[in-house]
């Protein structure tokens, strides 16, 4: 996901979400120096050259209208939508892109100068994958203060090799944490979702507490593993619905860190 902003006459700012679709083509007029147009901001802060390389080539394929200034991308409000819908597609494809940390954002900092780059580049993808806002000052890490404690047990699984590396075999299924997330979030307020106990049945016996998603210490994720199965347990048990909520909700606080 790309930092968006709004910049027009008035000269304020705004935050907008991202949304998704197939991006289509694109044949409007762009004046950047216009002063009354409202533009869109795209921070791209972090990415790789491949991805950019990637972007560049898309845009100028469907003909979008746009402008660089340093990280980044500028086009009008009026194409908004398509345009989040177009970084949707890039996303799936090339993604997942890292989340800037902006210059106004509180900020934690680690100096990992000593760190092999085996590891530094573990660490790179973790975050990642995560999406921790985070940016780089040579081999320093900044990173948002609210994820300050999530980032330093991972440096510390890292440095123990207890985090999952891109050459591991054994891993946890793509997306298995969300899908755990999300379906604890959902029977945490409603035992008799059908849809989040099919994830819990299905998902949970496929997972093992030493594979975790890449970027996640084992610890963290056998805490996360045990919880899952004492609500599988529960719900293979026909536990009273009250049990399968705060069983729910238990497993909803040990993903919520690293969703």
């Amino acid at each position: 996901m790309v930092f968006v902003n709004k910049s027009g006459a008035d000269g304020e700012e705004e935050s907008a979400d991202v949304a998704s679709g197939a991006p289509p083509a694109f044949d409007i007029d762009f004046d950047p120096n216009d002063p009354d147009q409202v533009k869109v901001h795209y921070n791209l802060t972090g990415w790789g050259l491949d991805q950019r390389a990637e972007l560049a080539e898309t845009l100028a394929e469907l003909g979008v209208p746009h402008l660089w200034e340093g990280e980044e991308l500028i086009v009008p409000e009026v194409i908004e939508n398509d345009v989040d819908a177009l970084f949707d597609h890039l996303e799936a494809e090339i993604g997942p892109f890292p989340v800037p940390l902006l210059e106004d954002d509180a900020s934690t900092e680690f100096g990992l100068d000593e760190w092999p780059f085996r590891d530094i580049e573990t660490l790179k993808q973790a975050l990642i994958e995560s999406e921790i806002p985070h940016a780089w000052q040579g081999r320093t890490l900044l990173v948002a203060h609210d994820a300050e404690n999530v980032v330093d047990d991972l440096l510390d699984a890292i440095e123990a090799g207890e985090v999952a590396s891109l050459d591991d075999d054994a891993v946890a299924p793509d997306g298995a944490l969300h899908e755990l997330y999300v379906a604890a979030d959902r029977l945490a307020r409603d035992a008799t979702h059908a849809p989040a106990r099919n994830t819990v049945l299905n998902l949970v016996p496929q997972l093992s507490p030493a594979a975790p998603p890449f970027g996640l210490a084992v610890g963290a994720w056998r805490a996360i593993v045990e919880r899952a199965h004492v609500l599988l347990a529960l719900f293979e048990s026909a536990a009273d619905p009250e049990l399968l909520k705060a069983g729910a909700d238990d497993l909803r606080l040990a993903c919520r860190p690293y969703v």
